[in-house]
């Protein structure tokens, strides 16, 4: 029988040229978020690298890897060791030339529970991610495991409404995103303090719309552009857990490396849900107009 609160911890971290460093890091963090008591573990988008995406480079194809692999294989030993639920966000090599942002999840006896390949594919100054990144071809599914049932997403995937919704309707306890988003150092203060806000926003808005907890995993630290044509990406953290109502459970403090632990209690989804029933209420009829691109005037 699951007990009534469940021990859950984020891993933020910044990142090197160092792949083993990287990955010796989220293994460490691992290590203390289990001391602590944590039983469901996530780390940050592509953990085990630099944000290579800042310029399209083919060199950096050579950091992707096939799933089974050694980063796999190794925190797949690791959960097993800990007997803790790890989500781990990899970059994926399915073959020669198409490759995948992908985040696992490894059960507690180090089974792989599922694999949710990134379906949002950004295209923006400073993440070029479609010069990398197959659109993800799996769909929007949870997964099982002996914890809960786990919605995953990634990073430019928070901030649409839908990919929320159809975790929801797939059975998911909680919304995971692991995540890699900060600050063009050009950016005014008032324009970071509103691009940091409208995350934060967004994501305790699915917890509210879903009635369900969510939990984000950010990266943190300044990571310059290889090309020398910016000032970089400034990482901001701010890792968090909110609960069905939005209401934040747990938050980074600063711009530092850290482990966010938090208690999350399972009932709270189901008393939420019974004064706000969303999914009840919801007009399925005639919300047909959500699958074109735009409703453009007849």
């Amino acid at each position: 029988m699951l007990s009534s609160t469940l021990q859950t911890a984020l891993v933020q971290q910044t990142c090197s040229t160092d792949r083993t460093a990287n990955l010796n890091a989220s293994i460490n963090g691992i290590r203390e978020a289990a001391a602590q008591g944590a039983q469901l573990i996530m780390l940050q988008e592509l953990h085990a690298s630099l944000y290579f995406c800042q310029t399209e480079d083919t060199r950096c194809f050579h950091l992707a890897e096939t799933i089974p692999g050694p980063s796999s294989t190794q925190l797949a030993a690791l959960a097993k060791e800990l007997s803790v639920v790890i989500v781990a966000s990899l970059f994926e090599k399915r073959a020669t030339g198409l490759y995948h942002n992908t985040a696992v999840v490894f059960e507690r006896d180090g089974s792989m529970a599922g694999m949710y390949r990134k379906m949002h594919i950004p295209d923006d100054p400073l993440y070029f991610e479609k010069f990398y990144f197959t659109p993800g071809d799996l769909g929007f599914q949870c997964f099982e495991t002996q914890h809960a049932a786990l919605g995953m997403l990634i990073c430019w995937d928070q901030w649409y409404p839908e990919a929320a919704r159809l975790m929801a309707l797939a059975g998911a306890d909680f919304l995971l995103y692991p995540t890699a988003i900060g600050w063009d150092p050009r950016d005014s203060a008032d324009e970071r303090n509103r691009q940091r806000d409208a995350w934060i926003t967004i994501q305790r808005a699915h917890a509210v719309a879903n009635g369900l907890p969510v939990l984000v995993a950010n990266r943190v630290g300044q990571e310059p552009d290889p090309s020398g044509s910016t000032g970089g990406i400034q990482f901001w953290g701010e890792s968090f857990v909110a609960g069905p109502q939005g209401e934040i459970i747990a938050r980074s403090q600063g711009e530092s490396e850290q482990i966010v632990l938090a208690t999350i209690n399972r009932k709270r989804s189901e008393d939420v849900r019974r004064i706000w029933p969303y999914l009840r209420d919801r007009r399925i009829d005639a919300y047909s107009g959500l699958t074109q691109r735009y409703l453009d005037a007849e």
